[in-house]
């Protein structure tokens, strides 16, 4: 160990290497479950140092795990066998809007939200915007394919990366894309990347695209007394041709556990809410919130609204935004997850949630982003009474298979990590997996890049207690 970590520190500073235990802890979590810790922390500030570091490593066979700000839910940067964490979020942010080509050029250390401001200064907008925006980095987002509510509209990370700059686990540099819009040059490698979880090499710069930022935007809440025809209401608006910027989804426990902890004035005793966004230009607006009102009546909804300031429409999104801080405040441990199914198979994925939660006497709270089937089933729990825990991994296996079983995925936005790779064969298939792994296997021969991450170690299963 005391070679490599002296190699490391023949080009980079002793204050961006950390080894005291106290240090090392910081880095052995993030927002999902389990603790590992780090041999070594590198603050990696530059191309230079991530070059450096991977070279070492993989001359001496270390794994290194690369690291944002550590809000993944997946347990995507978690250093499972120990080695270097290469932590990228102490990066001089860049930011350098190119009006003119709507593109953006980044820093891998570039906070998500702050991308979407420097656009908006030149009346353009980054459209993917993850919950967690305001804190998580772009190289993060990257790693992950991160989504978010205007997904459904505008699609998700991958859909605005044009081009990256990579260093391989060899040390060496390579550059995929470019900044134009068309580019069918060889393979698509950019696309190969993103979403790779950290396991093909280190994201240093991106290439984004940008558009402009709709003119006008329109709020509609729909209150239903029944999900399923909640969700009848969603499947007629997407196939209207309307197609809103957001719809996010609400269940009753949801809307109650919100209410109780900031009260906004949702309707309480619906069984299902469903809030939408339309953007675009003022007079289209004024004819497609007609024809979405009319729409969730004629299915059913029991009551529309349409705010008639931005202020009554802020107070709407808010109250959306209030669930994780509200769900929080019921148990002291969530197990947040993102099965993605066949919008037209929500209903019956809510079905499938309800089966689980009464089977297992497990308490689940549902939202998320319902226009692309997105939903988000919390299971609220406390990691200290090992005996529920163990009910909480049963039926956390049970909506996953759920998921598949109803034509969908295992995760729509929060990535694989440790928290899903036992699962992976359920989905892809034996051969399936074994092709990712060959890929895996021909970019980093080694194996040092995020091991223990997508691929199932033998024997792995799902554990959230500390046990």
């Amino acid at each position: 160990m005391e070679n490599w970590i002296s190699a490391l520190q023949l080009n980079i500073s002793e204050t961006q290497i950390l080894t005291e235990v106290a240090d090392r802890y910081s880095y052995s979590f993030d927002a999902s479950f389990g603790e590992y810790l780090p041999e070594v922390v590198v603050q990696a500030k530059s191309k230079e140092d991530v070059i450096h570091v991977l070279k070492v490593a993989n001359q001496h066979n270390v794994p290194v795990y690369p690291r944002g700000q550590g809000t993944c839910l997946s347990g995507g940067p978690l250093p499972v066998h120990g080695g270097i964490v290469l932590d990228m979020s102490k990066w001089p942010e860049k930011i350098e809007v190119s009006p003119d080509d709507l593109i953006v050029t980044v820093s891998p250390s570039a906070i998500t939200a702050n991308i979407n401001s420097a656009a908006e200064e030149h009346g353009l907008m980054y459209a993917p915007d993850p919950s967690s925006s305001k804190v998580s980095t772009i190289g993060g987002n990257l790693a992950e394919n991160s989504g978010g509510p205007r997904g459904l509209k505008y699609g998700v990370t991958k859909d605005f990366v044009l081009g990256l700059e990579l260093i391989t686990p060899e040390g060496e540099v390579i550059r995929t894309g470019g900044r134009t819009i068309k580019n069918v040059t060889g393979m698509d490698l950019t696309k190969l990347i993103v979403g790779s979880e950290g396991a093909l090499g280190v994201i240093t710069e991106a290439t984004l695209k940008l558009m402009p930022k709709p003119p006008a935007v329109q709020t509609i809440m729909a209150v239903f007394d029944d999900v399923r025809t909640a969700g009848k209401a969603i499947s007629k608006t997407l196939t209207s041709g309307i197609l809103p910027s957001k719809m996010e989804f609400m269940d009753q426990a949801c809307i109650r556990t919100v209410e109780n902890f900031k009260p906004a004035g949702l309707p309480v005793d619906a069984e299902a809410i469903v809030i939408i966004e339309l953007d675009g230009h003022k007079e289209a607006l004024a004819i497609e919130k007609e024809q979405v009102q009319k729409i969730m009546e004629e299915i059913g909804a029991t009551d529309t609204i349409l705010p008639k300031t931005q202020e009554e429409a802020d107070k709407i999104w808010y109250a959306r935004k209030q669930v994780s801080p509200a769900i929080a405040k019921i148990k002291p441990t969530i197990v947040s997850e993102d099965a993605t199914v066949p919008r037209s198979k929500i209903p019956d994925m809510m079905d499938r949630i309800l089966e689980i939660k009464q089977k297992h006497n497990v308490e689940i709270v549902v939202f998320g982003h319902a226009g692309d089937g997105n939903l988000h089933p919390n299971v609220l729990c406390d990691k200290r009474d090992k005996e529920e825990m163990k009910r909480v991994e049963l039926a956390v296996e049970e909506m996953f298979q759920a998921a598949i079983d109803l034509g969908g995925t295992l995760s729509g936005e929060h990535g694989i990590g440790t928290m899903k790779s036992p699962f992976m064969e359920l989905e892809l298939g034996e051969v399936g997996l074994d092709m990712m792994k060959r890929i895996k296997d021909a970019w980093d021969p080694n194996n040092i890049m995020n091991p223990g991450k997508i691929f199932p170690e033998k024997g792995q299963k799902l554990v959230l207690s500390d046990e």
